[in-house]
C-alpha cells in the first residue's frame, strides 16, 4: 500500500519561512504545524491546507506527495 509524504519542511525552507511565521500567517498552533512538518499527522483540513498554500504561495501538490512504494 502506498503512503502520503508531507513536504512542508522543504517548501518552508525554499520560501525561507520559519514555523513561527507560518503559524502566525495561517492561524494554526505552532505544535500542530510542527507535527505536520515532521509527518506525524494522519489528516489535514482543506481549510488549513488552503491557508498554508496561500501563506507559502504554493500548490497542495508541492506539500503532499504520494509514494506508491511506501509502507
Amino acid at each position: 500500500m502506498g503512503k502520503i509524504i508531507l513536504r512542508l519542511d522543504r517548501v518552508m525552507a525554499d520560501r525561507k519561512m520559519s514555523l513561527n511565521t507560518l503559524s502566525e500567517k495561517v492561524g494554526v498552533a505552532n505544535v500542530n504545524l510542527s507535527k505536520m512538518k515532521n509527518g506525524r499527522i494522519s489528516a489535514i483540513r482543506f481549510s488549513t491546507l488552503q491557508a498554508i498554500c496561500e501563506a507559502l504561495h504554493c500548490q497542495p501538490g508541492d506539500i503532499l506527495e504520494y509514494d506508491p512504494e511506501g509502507e
